[in-house]
């Protein structure tokens, strides 16, 4: 895909989305996931960066959100609107399945409307898997997939079992891979 094309691609997404936005705040669906002062959260597949930004806004200064896209236009969107918005505790990492972070040292993972795109989807639940606490949590939503295809895509090798279901999204709990 040629650098012209993501571009407007990203860009054209980022507009639909703040119509999303306008209806269903990140905020509130970020609500359930139960983010703490001080948590550390991977927003993979960031986009245009709601989830981040409502994210970061929750873990306050003492916490810190991973903005990890494949998209450079996203990584660059939202480095700027962290900066307009003075969000010091958010860092942006270029990547389709790897991300850098320590094993065991994310809280939360929120993967939303990303799943069904993903090139190499077991690699990257198992890395998600490998950053991911013990006690932490992978927040899921992806409205392009039935709740089956939810269901088996995520448990699948036996990396996360459902803890819960609120409508649209879906949490899960890291368990030992088979």
């Amino acid at each position: 895909m040629s650098r012209a094309w993501k571009w407007l691609c990203f860009h054209l997404m980022r507009l639909a989305f703040v119509v999303r936005d306008f209806f269903e705040q990140p905020g509130s669906i970020l609500a359930d996931v139960g983010l703490q002062r001080g948590s550390t959260v991977l927003d993979y597949g960031c986009g245009a960066g709601s989830f981040t930004t409502a994210a970061a806004r929750l873990v306050g200064p003492a916490g810190t959100v991973h903005a990890a896209d494949a998209n450079p236009a996203a990584i660059r969107h939202v480095r700027r609107i962290a900066a307009k918005r003075h969000l010091a505790n958010v860092e942006a990492v270029r990547t389709d399945c790897a991300t850098g972070l320590d094993d065991g040292s994310v809280d939360a993972v929120l993967l939303y409307d990303t799943f069904h795109a993903l090139r190499e989807a077991s690699g990257v639940l198992a890395e998600l898997h490998r950053v991911l606490k013990p006690t932490g949590v992978l927040s899921f939503s992806d409205h392009h997939m039935k709740h089956e295809d939810i269901l088996a895509g995520l448990t699948a090798g036996g990396r996360f079992k459902l803890l819960r279901r609120k409508e649209r999204v879906y949490t899960f709990a890291k368990s030992s891979p088979a």
